[in-house]
């Protein structure tokens, strides 16, 4: 018997047994780990001015032993995420005025409660509003409106379709300049005076984003003279203003009614028990003295009753007009009805004209998904009736060019009345995709087509839809074709 043999056989065989086991215990843990990490996570759809807050939200979850997940979006955009399957387990939304687009039979909502407020204000800069004398008196909605049509004040401000703070701000404007009514009606959108008064605030309307970051980053970067935004936004422009020694933006809040935001928390009720614990025990840490802290260390208010005479001045800086002493009057919101038909109203009659120039990628790359995702963005913009149910939709004095390219840009497809896409749509679903990617010689002709625009009278920008590098042209003469227009062209 070769018992050398059967020595390895068996030593081999232990091996065999002693790495099977390992791999057996590896699996345990991982499943052990996964179903802890499972178990005490927390999945979160936040708003997206929330992100400021991001890495301390993070810290007292994990002080709380919950694996925090927080997937960030514009405030109207999650409603849409909502009103669809989903795995959140909480929303963190700007608004709770928001709340009712949430289609309860998909998404029920619970538990909410306010963890701060945040007023929508002007923030004008300092020397601007004392010209105008808005500093150290009251200040009404009628003298802003004013100012901006004798044309002494321009200003930027988050999209009202897209955006909360957009959205509320002309919620509020809305309602001072209806005379602040018990009940604002769809009766009283139809007058003809208060859509000249909205028409003429809006002429003033320099700038718009989709996003209130975005807003941020616009007005850091630009020249712009004033801004509506949140007041905790005014606080961090104005930081991140001084800390490069230029001028401040100071706060101005109408006396007639001012927008407020009430920063909800909300669990998404789920039957799952395991999940409203963590919800509550988190809710509980931000609604502490020490989550509390946090949110006022970024220039939200945490207080209630209107006043703080103690509140940090190092961050509610009465030198920026940030006023803690005084009661803001806030704004009655609506109904869903009438928020949905004043949202409506401001898409189709009241906001400044648009004049946008799509630049539209037919290289050969784009052939099977790439023109099929284009066309049916392309669709789903240019149709009104598709359009107006998130109220992208364009009005008939919009004006609208596409500029298709491959290798070549070869024409120019145009309307003069954004109501009126259908032979625009046609041409942009009969071409089909072959060539390279001019991408800047079409970015080029685009701002050739707005250079002599008046901007006075109408929104511009230029919007490019591709999948990859402009390989004809060069981004240099892109470069000095934008510097030559002289215009800011989004």
């Amino acid at each position: 018997m070769d018992y050398s043999k059967s020595r390895k056989s068996f030593i081999c065989i232990l091996i065999g047994l002693l790495l099977l086991f390992i791999f057996v215990c590896y699996l345990f843990t991982r499943y052990d780990e996964e179903y802890v990490y499972s178990y005490n996570s927390l999945n979160i759809i936040s708003s997206s001015e929330n992100q400021i807050l991001d890495k301390d939200l993070k810290r007292i979850a994990k002080e709380n032993d919950i694996n925090l997940n927080i997937e960030y979006a514009d405030t109207l955009d999650i409603m849409s995420k909502l009103n669809v399957e989903n795995d959140y387990d909480a929303v963190f939304i700007s608004n709770s005025l928001w709340l009712y687009k949430v289609d309860s039979k998909i998404t029920s909502v619970t538990n909410s409660r306010s963890l701060s407020i945040n007023p929508v204000v002007f923030g004008i800069k300092k020397s601007k509003a004392e010209e105008l004398g808005f500093v150290g008196k009251k200040v009404y909605t009628k003298d802003i409106v004013n100012a901006i049509k004798e044309g002494k004040l321009k200003f930027s401000m988050s999209n009202p379709t897209s955006t909360n703070s957009g959205a509320s701000a002309y919620l509020g404007i809305l309602a001072t300049l209806a005379g602040n009514p018990e009940v604002l009606t769809k009766e009283m959108l139809e007058d003809d005076s208060l859509k000249e008064d909205l028409k003429t605030f809006f002429t003033g309307l320099e700038r718009t984003s989709g996003s209130e970051d975005f807003l941020e980053e616009l007005f850091l970067k630009g020249d712009y003279e004033s801004v509506v935004t949140y007041e905790s936004s005014i606080i961090n422009i104005n930081k991140k203003l001084e800390s490069k020694n230029k001028e401040p933006l100071y706060a101005i809040y109408p006396v007639d009614g001012v927008s407020i935001s009430d920063s909800v928390f909300g669990y998404i009720d789920r039957k799952n028990e395991s999940k409203k614990v963590l919800f509550e025990k988190f809710q509980n840490s931000l609604l502490s003295n020490d989550g509390q802290k946090v949110l006022e260390k970024y220039g939200r208010r945490t207080w209630y009753g209107g006043i703080n005479k103690d509140a940090d001045k190092n961050i509610f800086n009465p030198e920026w007009g940030i006023d803690t002493t005084s009661y803001i009057t806030p704004i009655k919101y609506p109904s869903t009805e009438v928020i949905n038909a004043s949202l409506s109203l401001y898409q189709t009659e009241l906001r400044k004209p648009i004049h946008v120039v799509f630049c539209l990628d037919y290289s050969g790359s784009m052939i099977g998904s790439g023109i099929e995702e284009l066309q049916e963005a392309m669709n789903y913009v240019l149709d009104k009736d598709q359009a107006s149910k998130d109220y992208i939709q364009f009005s008939s004095v919009d004006k609208i060019d596409a500029i298709p390219f491959d290798s070549y840009v070869k024409e120019v497809y145009s309307t003069d009345n954004g109501e009126n896409t259908m032979d625009l749509l046609k041409k942009i679903n009969d071409r089909k995709p072959t060539g390279a990617t001019a991408l800047y010689p079409a970015a080029e002709k685009a701002l050739e087509l707005l250079k002599n625009e008046d901007n006075e009278k109408y929104n511009l920008s230029v919007i490019l839809m591709t999948d990859g590098e402009g390989n004809v042209g060069r981004y240099s003469d892109l470069k000095e074709a934008y510097k030559n227009t002289n215009k800011d062209i989004p």
